[in-house]
């Protein structure tokens, strides 16, 4: 016990000596950049380093749309009066402006990052797996079910593309056509600078690039982490619709608490240097190749804002979101595993707590990855489970509507 008690003292002073090293480049940088971008010719961006009343009615965004958390994010310097400072600061439209095709000198210009200018019109990348024709005698006959995939934070539609789409198994393959999508900001997806990513962004994005395109008349979700906020609002808004929501390792916090935004950034993102996914969490709030690619496919402005509106933000939403799906009696499935060291299991319990009728599967050894990389076929054999009783349920549903 006082082994492991010293270790947590010495971690906490190693934490707080990183972390006020990281306040003092944030400051600098800030400086720094401001700078730059006048030099060459750029218009200054919005900065945040600042709390400053009415910033969200400068911006034209509606009221809750923007996270308390991109005005209180915590730093050493200016907690004690050292350094502050103001920015110029100019408004930022909510939505994405199909004009907005430049860079700035400090972005990257990738394919991954720059591809998405060459098309005219604004629509998400998404990844379509049709049922097999070697197993479908009648190829002109539409899936007899849909399915939309939804990454986490700082992937991309890889994650199921690479992992659950290549799994052999028949009854999918002749009856789902599966939708992965690449968020808003994130994987070959455009990345917007006039765009705040807020959590109505990238459901209207969804809702454009899948639902609107492919005229999807219902539809399952399967959602991992952070995807499981954007998939609750899309399943809020189509609930007569949608047949079933599978969330995996979902960060729900109950948000009763006016501060929940900000509860959530200190569970998620707190200022510690261990375990490395937490500092890496915090990082950017301040395993497998095709993962490490995908986390350098979005713009910090993406990721920063997608963070905090969706993730943090976010949270102030999901309870209403739980009650409309609860009430139209979609069927709610939670998978996590039980090492996940990124959301904490207590999500899961607490999202029982909300939706008693919700089905809960918490799986041994496995952290917030591998509770689907490397036990596919278990996850898609779950999933199929789930898919053929919320069929069966809607066809009841819907029964008991025309009766």
């Amino acid at each position: 016990m006082k082994s492991w008690r010293a270790s947590q003292c010495l971690i906490s002073a190693i934490s707080f000596i990183v972390f006020v090293f990281l306040d003092l480049l944030d400051l600098l940088l800030c400086h720094f950049y401001r700078f730059i971008d006048g030099f060459m010719g750029e218009d200054i961006s919005t900065c945040y380093c600042h709390k400053t009343r009415g910033k969200k009615a400068r911006f034209g965004v509606e009221e809750g749309l923007v996270s308390k958390t991109l005005y209180g994010r915590k730093n050493f310097f200016r907690g004690v009066g050292i350094l502050n400072f103001r920015r110029n600061e100019v408004g930022i439209t909510p939505m994405v402006k199909s004009s907005n095709s430049s860079t700035r000198w400090s972005d990257c210009n990738c394919e991954s990052c720059v591809s998405w200018q060459q098309s005219g019109e604004l629509n998400l990348h998404v990844v379509v797996k049709e049922p097999s024709p070697d197993t479908n005698e009648d190829c002109t006959e539409k899936p007899t079910e849909n399915v939309i995939f939804l990454h986490g934070f700082l992937a991309s539609s890889s994650f199921w593309s690479e992992t659950i789409f290549p799994t052999p198994f028949e009854a999918a393959k002749q009856s789902y056509r599966f939708f992965a999508v690449d968020l808003l900001g994130f994987g070959r997806s455009p990345k917007p600078r006039e765009c705040l990513y807020t959590l109505k962004d990238h459901v209207e994005m969804v809702e454009k690039s899948v639902i609107n395109q492919f005229q999807l008349d219902t539809f399952h979700i399967v959602a991992h982490s952070m995807g499981c906020i954007i998939g609750l609002a899309l399943a809020a808004k189509y609930k007569k619709t949608v047949k079933s929501i599978t969330l995996v390792a979902p960060p729900y916090f109950p948000s009763s608490n006016k501060e929940a935004s900000v509860a959530v950034l200190n569970k998620l993102a707190e200022r510690r240097i261990w375990p490395p996914l937490l500092f890496g969490t915090s990082i950017m709030s301040w395993d497998l190749h095709f993962m490490f690619k995908d986390m350098t496919r979005h713009t910090h402005h993406s990721a920063w804002h997608t963070m905090h509106n969706v993730i943090c933000g976010g949270s102030v939403l999901v309870d209403n979101y739980l009650e409309a799906v609860d009430n139209a009696r979609v069927e709610i499935t939670v998978i996590q595993g039980d090492k996940d060291q990124v959301v904490p299991l207590e999500c899961s319990h607490n999202l029982k707590l909300k939706v008693p009728r919700a089905k809960v599967t918490i799986i041994s050894n496995s952290n917030h990855s591998t509770v689907i990389i490397g036990r596919e076929e278990h996850f898609m054999s779950s999933l199929e489970q789930v898919w053929s009783s919320a069929v069966e349920n809607h066809k009841l549903k819907n029964i008991q509507v025309e009766i």
